[in-house]
């Protein structure tokens, strides 16, 4: 086996081929090993090929984006925007007297020449992939750009909570192991889970989103499950997702009903901790109460 092929086609090749031979659950383990070490490397490639567009203006973004994965691709822009804005944040913090325009101008306007590049790269015939991965981009950054305008405005400290509650992307390329981890609040820490997912594109995230990523990241620093509530067709799965998605982990969604029983969940439960993947129970009310408490 020498690449992987996305749903959506987008054509990721590993960088070590894998021998499928002698019993699917051993070569399997060396197929998803393969994935994560490619992906690591590839992300190193994509973080550099941001640092180096001082010395191409902006015609990098097209060979840019059409040279790496959209799933890293949105991982690199959003490490990037985390070490812009903690830099802009640190200046005005540690200033005796603090210029905040003069502290965010360069973040602020690489930020929105990005996405003017962005825009016109969309309109540009392109293949459905790279197309998809424009989209996903844009959807981030115009997130990201509003974020950063907010901070702009009341951020003055590292340690303020407008800051601190950002999903922050953080990477050590000078280590041998390519660690990516990612921030929120401050008490998580997750490493960044290196899962392929392809092109499968991005939620629109509002402040109702972030404080539901705030709620689910909390629970699970505290070894708990999170239970966003509401009415139908509000967003409560995708915002799970897409959780899943930023730290690629990827999300089984499961739709419950009264007939399931305490044996069939048990063997969900089961499959979920072999893979190491998130579950999403949509509907968890129609389950029998019975069958509630040996969940809980």
């Amino acid at each position: 086996m020498s690449a992987i092929y996305s749903p959506d086609g987008e054509y990721l090749p590993l960088f070590t081929k894998v021998v499928c031979e002698i019993g699917v659950e051993s070569w399997l383990m060396h197929v998803e090993k393969g994935m994560r070490d490619t992906l690591k490397r590839k992300l190193m490639g994509t973080h550099l090929g941001i640092k180096k567009k001082d010395a191409q203006g902006m015609k990098w973004v097209d060979k840019w984006v059409q040279s790496w994965p959209g799933q890293l691709l949105i991982t690199a822009s959003q490490i990037f925007w985390t070490n812009e804005s903690f830099n802009a944040i640190n200046q005005i913090y540690n200033s005796e007297k603090p210029d905040k325009a003069r502290a965010w101008k360069t973040a602020r306007e690489e930020k929105r020449n990005f996405i003017e590049e962005m825009t016109r790269l969309v309109r540009k015939p392109s293949s459905d992939v790279d197309r998809q991965k424009v989209v996903a981009l844009i959807t981030v950054m115009v997130h990201s750009r509003d974020i950063m305008e907010q901070l702009y405005k009341t951020c003055v400290s590292p340690n303020s909570f407008d800051w601190m509650k950002q999903l922050r992307y953080y990477f050590t390329p000078q280590s041998e192991s390519y660690d990516c981890y990612v921030e929120h609040i401050n008490t998580f820490k997750f490493p960044y889970g290196f899962e392929y997912q392809g092109n499968n594109g991005r939620l629109v995230a509002t402040g109702l989103t972030d404080r539901c990523y705030m709620t689910l990241t909390a629970a699970m620093m505290l070894k708990k499950g999170g239970a966003p509530q509401g009415p139908a067709g509000t967003g409560k799965t995708e915002t799970v997702k897409d959780l899943g998605k930023g730290l690629a982990k990827f999300v089984l969604v499961f739709n419950c009903s009264d007939g399931l029983d305490y044996k069939y969940l048990g063997r969900m439960f089961s499959g979920l901790m072999q893979t190491g993947c998130w579950g999403c129970f949509d509907e968890f009310n129609r389950i029998e109460l019975e069958v509630l408490s040996v969940v809980a």
